[in-house]
């Protein structure tokens, strides 16, 4: 009878245990397919589309966080990240990857059987499809191949099941890219490893060990192009076709140290698990609790979006090559230039938030550029790397040459080589723009209110760190330079106007219409009009009073956007553009004339309705940016944003989730907790005393203590 209650109870204890719910880690959030759908619906976009409207542009493939390869399936080169929810073939999968109209190196696809240098692809299904921070899966229809991959920081482990029997092939289609190729090469060094190199803009090399061995490498072409093909022997062998490939933009023998260091002996599911391990450890930088299933999809999908680029270029000796094309080793790790008119305003505070030495390391590398060129690098418009720095170091980042960092940012603001049309802002306190007779949407000018408005505020950033390295008369210059946006608000309209270089008003001004470089970037009046984060007071004083500002503010997001259809402007609430950046400080202007709740209607908004949209929920309203759209929501969400990110310090709004660990090193972590289920915030306290205000400082979050916001 004993014997029997032993066995009884042995059973339970084993039946509780297998039916008790397994935990469901982070990474199992994460959707990377999310932004891949491209958006159709006129409701969706806010016009009637005729083509293809850009999505996020974001790559479902595996990768590191900031690592030097993203390998990821490509369905269209010269698209966007190469990969589109919608299209139904795989051409082949590729090594490097921003979400942009570039990258792509190295193409590898497996195949059997016939083809030709200019088909190919296979068809394939999402049915047969995967994905999962540091891995993705595919059933290559045309060749009956599962394919699955995944990455270490500079490898790529690729795993080929073919059909039993079937010959093993590998196409190395080298002669094409997101970007032109200028060169090429592959060759064959003993029976299992292949290496070679692409170079486009940069020069790829790559060195791959096959557990297969390899017959020959061949070429095909015909009148169009040609491909590379490497032949496998053992072709009855029933094991998966496995690749080692190891990177480097330095040489084949570093792209083999590379391969040694990170893959070495290691099997597919070894990396893959460190690569998910990885992924989990930075995940867990920021815990929620409470919000929906779909709002923590989103939110851990939207942070491991944020941390995909800038992206690693030297090698585990350190080797890199530079800006002037010499290889040297600085003791650093060399990244590529943030893209800094998008992600300086949210995304690279997360940075050095989350990864403050990756940080480090990007102002190290964007530094070493500056020295060499002259100049700090700038990204597509404005001046934001000052940004990027000032906020860096008053928020406590160290490690890098500040007084270079700092000299070279002032130098782009003083002296004309680096801001186009220095020289006359400087003159002016403004830029004018070109008078044009018929301007129209894709037309290409100076973008001079844009210029001059972001100028304003590179120039405060400059400033704070003059302050701080007590430069005092090039901050007192600098400050008086942070309102020239002000000569650009025409108080007869009460927006932000172009001026011809006589000083008159531009006269065929019609604010709703959007222009992409003409007097706004990539935006039309009302988006530009209140882009002041840096003054938002003095911004507000230009106007007759607090309520006529916010009734100006009002019109922003309910004069209806009237279907212009112009690529990177997506997703409306009124005139304001969710889907692209100009004016996504804008709903926080609402604070300052005392309407937060006004504010947090907004910001709910764009959460509820812009991220996982479309028939799939695929969706996002507009172009990630290489994370900038993500890391936005990721701080509303937990309630917090870099409204001012040279500024050490972050405004409060109501956030998603009902309490928020946040850890901002090995030591620090604070606390987010949210009371009430209302819109408009009644009481704010920070280790039980109140704040005044709705702004928080860095320094306070690093005393690791609670946030408890009330609301009602």
């Amino acid at each position: 009878m004993n014997k029997i209650n032993t066995i009884l109870i042995g059973l339970l204890v084993l039946i509780t245990s297998c039916s008790s719910p397994v935990e469901k880690r982070l990474t199992d959030y994460v959707n990377p397919f999310l932004g891949t759908a491209t958006l159709w619906d006129s409701i969706d976009l806010g016009y009637k589309p005729t083509r293809r409207a850009w999505g996020a542009e974001v790559f479902p493939g595996s990768s590191l966080p900031n690592a030097m390869v993203q390998v990821s399936p490509v369905t269209l080169f010269r698209s966007g990240s190469g990969y589109q929810y919608e299209d139904t073939v795989i051409y082949a999968f590729t090594h490097t990857n921003k979400g942009h109209w570039n990258l792509c190196h190295i193409p590898l696809m497996p195949a059997t059987g016939t083809f030709a240098p200019d088909d190919y692809k296979s068809a394939y299904s999402h049915k047969n499809e995967s994905a999962h921070p540091g891995y993705y899966q595919v059933f290559l229809e045309r060749y009956d191949i599962n394919a699955e991959l995944t990455s270490t920081l500079r490898c790529a482990y690729h795993k080929y099941t073919y059909k039993e029997g079937q010959p093993k092939k590998l196409i190395a289609d080298l002669s094409i890219s997101n970007e032109g190729v200028r060169n090429w090469s592959i060759s064959q060094e003993n029976e299992n490893i292949f290496k070679g190199f692409q170079e486009t803009g940069e020069k790829m090399y790559f060195y791959a060990i096959s557990n297969h061995k390899i017959e020959k490498i061949d070429s095909l072409r015909n009148d169009k192009k040609v491909i590379s093909i490497v032949n496998f022997i053992d072709n009855a062998k029933p094991e998966p076709l496995e690749l080692k490939i190891g990177f480097s933009f330095v040489s084949i023998e570093n792209a083999k140290a590379n391969l040694e260091a990170e893959i070495a002996e290691k099997s597919f599911t070894e990396i893959r698990d460190e690569a998910t391990d990885t992924w989990e450890d930075l995940l867990s930088k920021i815990i929620v609790s409470g919000g929906t299933e779909k709002q923590r999809g989103l939110f851990y999908s939207s942070l491991y979006r944020s941390f995909l680029w800038p992206a690693l270029r030297s090698d585990v000796n350190g080797d890199f090559t530079d800006v002037k094309g010499q290889v040297v080793n600085k003791g650093f790790q060399y990244y590529t230039d943030p893209s800094f008119w998008d992600d300086y305003r949210n995304k690279l505070v997360l940075l050095g938030m989350i990864s403050p030495t990756v940080a480090v390391d990007v102002i190290n590398s964007i530094t070493d550029k500056g020295e060499k060129t002259g100049f700090m690098p700038t990204f597509f418009h404005g001046d934001h790397a000052s940004a990027f720095v000032a906020g860096s170091y008053l928020r406590g980042l160290r490690g890098y040459d500040i007084n270079s960092a700092y000299n070279l940012v002032l130098k782009n603001a003083t002296v004309p080589g680096s801001r186009p049309h220095l020289a006359e802002y400087i003159e002016k306190g403004w830029i004018s723009e070109m008078d044009l007779e018929n301007p129209v949407l894709e037309t290409v000018a100076k973008a001079a209110v844009t210029k001059t408005q972001e100028y304003s505020y590179d120039d405060y950033a400059v400033a704070l760190l003059a302050k701080e390295l007590n430069d005092k008369d090039n901050y007192e210059m600098l400050m008086k330079r942070t309102s020239n946006y002000k000569n650009l608000f025409d108080p007869s309209t009460e927006l932000m106007r172009g001026r011809l270089e006589n000083g008159e008003w531009i006269k065929k001004f019609d604010p709703e219409f959007p222009y992409y470089e003409y007097m706004y970037r990539e935006a039309n009046g009302w988006q530009s009009a209140f882009f002041a984060p840096h003054d938002p007071e003095g911004l507000i004083a230009l106007y007759k009073s607090k309520d006529d500002f916010e009734t100006k503010l009002d019109s922003l997001f309910t004069i209806p956007w009237k279907g212009y259809e112009a690529h990177n402007l997506t997703g409306f609430i009124g005139q304001y553009c969710h889907g692209n950046q100009p004016d996504h400080s804008a709903p926080y202007m609402y604070y300052f004339v005392d309407k937060q709740e006004k504010a947090q209607a907004i910001l709910d908004s764009c959460m509820n309705h812009f991220y996982g949209m479309g028939k799939e929920g695929l969706a996002l309203s507009g172009m990630d940016d290489a994370g900038e759209m993500s890391a936005w929501y990721v701080f509303n969400a937990i309630g917090l944003y870099t409204f001012s990110p040279a500024d050490a310090e972050y405004i409060i709004s109501v956030p998603l989730f009902d309490k928020i660990v946040f850890t901002l090193d090995k030591d620090t972590k604070f606390t987010i907790l949210k009371e009430g289920t209302g819109k408009k915030i009644t009481n704010i306290t920070y280790g039980g005393e109140k704040l005044d205000g709705y702004f928080i400082t860095h320094d306070q979050l690093k005393q690791g203590k609670d946030l408890v916001i009330t609301t009602n």
